[in-house]
């Protein structure tokens, strides 16, 4: 059901599955203890976690092994006013046996600059969240309306 200012809340499999759809969304981490934003590709699981590869010697990997971080995604017609947005939030955990690397159902995404050591960043979808807006502006302003 929409709400008033024409959006809706998605369920979790529903977001699981737009997720999929796109290949590129961003990570949110602490860096420092303030927020952090960075663009990465990224696949799911069979089992809805997020994939994906980083150079084991990144500042990301040694930021996130073991915390709590949050991945989103979307897709925005502007024209048409309308999309989705979603958000995984969960716990990291940093996979370095070459054995898993190598099934396929867990290689994850083809990284876009590859690195001599990669490894496997796996975000555990914890909390799934998502909203979908249908072709109009939201009452809110011109801001986000998800």
């Amino acid at each position: 059901m929409y709400s008033d200012d024409g959006s809706r809340e998605l369920e979790r499999q529903e977001c699981l599955r737009l997720l999929a759809t796109v290949p590129v969304g961003r990570i949110v981490h602490t860096r420092h203890a303030l927020p952090a934003v960075l663009p990465v590709d990224f696949c799911l699981d069979d089992d809805g976690a997020v994939l994906l590869r980083a150079s084991s010697a990144s500042e990301l990997v040694r930021a996130v092994d073991g915390a709590v971080v949050a991945v989103g995604a979307d897709e925005v017609d502007a024209v048409a006013q309308s999309g989705w947005s979603v958000v995984v939030t969960g716990s990291v955990s940093v996979v370095t046996d070459p054995g898993r690397l190598r099934t396929p159902a867990r290689q994850g995404p083809r990284s876009w600059a590859p690195a001599p050591r990669e490894v496997l960043v796996r975000i555990e979808p914890e909390l799934v969240t998502g909203r979908e807006l249908v072709g109009g502006r939201s009452l809110y302003g011109l801001g986000s309306f998800f």
